[in-house]
């Protein structure tokens, strides 16, 4: 889409990887089952900031934060060390939220060293969820409810650090309990809480996780992720969704992400980029500003 914007705005949840030179099984070789925009080998290619600059011609962020992509978890500090080399050659990205496994026996001294990093604001660490709302459960092992996986979330506190979540919205009761159990820990919920069914029952379904996680004031959103496998990411698909979740958390709470070049799957960044535009445009000057830039840079620390 050939969109140009000059008005600054952040990117709070962008990935980079060279597969050239760097371990990321997902793209080298494995298979994710069941991958919510379906086929994805167009990923298996390398991904550095000359390419999103390349994507962002005419509507460059300010700034972006780059989310753990999955490098080899046998040494989740080399992809900060690496991305750390990359932001002091390119300026890109401009903040980082790292990966630790929570549940796992070294996980205080791998926070330590991650956040030893100046780059690094946050931790991100998938919790095993459910596939569908019909099977979700409490208490199973590797969740947000595990005893163990809450251990490690109580040493992001200490070390300043705060949360990237990505799980569907019908596990969203773990993450409320969560939220509330750590109020000094900010959650920020990623891909809009993946609203992948859009019937009416499944719209309200995440509307109503959603409202159980914006009650508790630690948490944010990001409003990314919300391609739709088979069908081109269109305006009447998705800014009734964008206004759904800004209308829930607030414009205080709220930022754009554009989730590429994951979402370079269903919508070039132009088309994502505007949709957001879209959706906020009958929204006060400060509130635009808010949801484009000064959130990412307030929870993201970036001023």
């Amino acid at each position: 889409m050939d969109f140009e914007f000059d008005e600054p705005f952040i990117d709070a949840h962008q990935h980079f990887w060279d597969l050239g030179a760097n371990p990321y099984p997902w793209l080298q070789g494995e298979t994710v089952p069941n991958f919510r925009y379906g086929d994805y080998s167009a990923l298996q290619r390398n991904y550095l900031p000359e390419d999103l600059a390349r994507d962002t011609r005419g509507h460059a962020p300010a700034g972006t934060v780059h989310i753990e992509a999955e490098w080899d978890r046998a040494d989740p500090v080399a992809e900060t060390r690496w991305l750390t080399q990359l932001a002091q050659a390119h300026g890109r990205p401009t903040a980082l939220v790292a990966h630790v496994a929570l549940d796992h026996g070294d996980a205080p001294a791998l926070l330590a060293a991650q956040a030893a990093f100046p780059l690094v604001r946050g931790i991100r660490h998938k919790p095993v969820t459910a596939a569908s709302a019909d099977v979700a459960q409490r208490g199973l092992a590797g969740s947000m409810d595990d005893a163990r996986w809450r251990r490690g979330y109580a040493l992001l506190q200490p070390h300043g650090l705060s949360f990237d979540l990505q799980a569907p919205w019908w596990n969203l009761d773990q993450a409320a309990d969560l939220a509330r159990d750590f109020p000094q820990t900010l959650l920020i919920l990623n891909h809009t809480g993946l609203p992948a069914d859009r019937s009416p029952a499944g719209l309200a379904g995440w509307r109503r996780a959603l409202e159980a996680l914006a009650a508790q004031p630690n948490t944010a959103i990001k409003i990314s992720g919300l391609g739709q496998r088979g069908k081109p990411w269109t305006q009447a698909d998705n800014v009734p969704v964008i206004r759904d979740a800004i209308a829930i958390f607030g414009a205080g709470r709220s930022l754009f992400a554009s989730n590429f070049p994951v979402d370079s799957l269903v919508a070039g960044y132009g088309t994502i980029l505007a949709g957001f535009v879209a959706a906020i445009a009958d929204r006060p000057a400060h509130e635009r500003r808010a949801l484009l830039h000064d959130n990412a840079v307030r929870f993201y620390r970036l001023g």
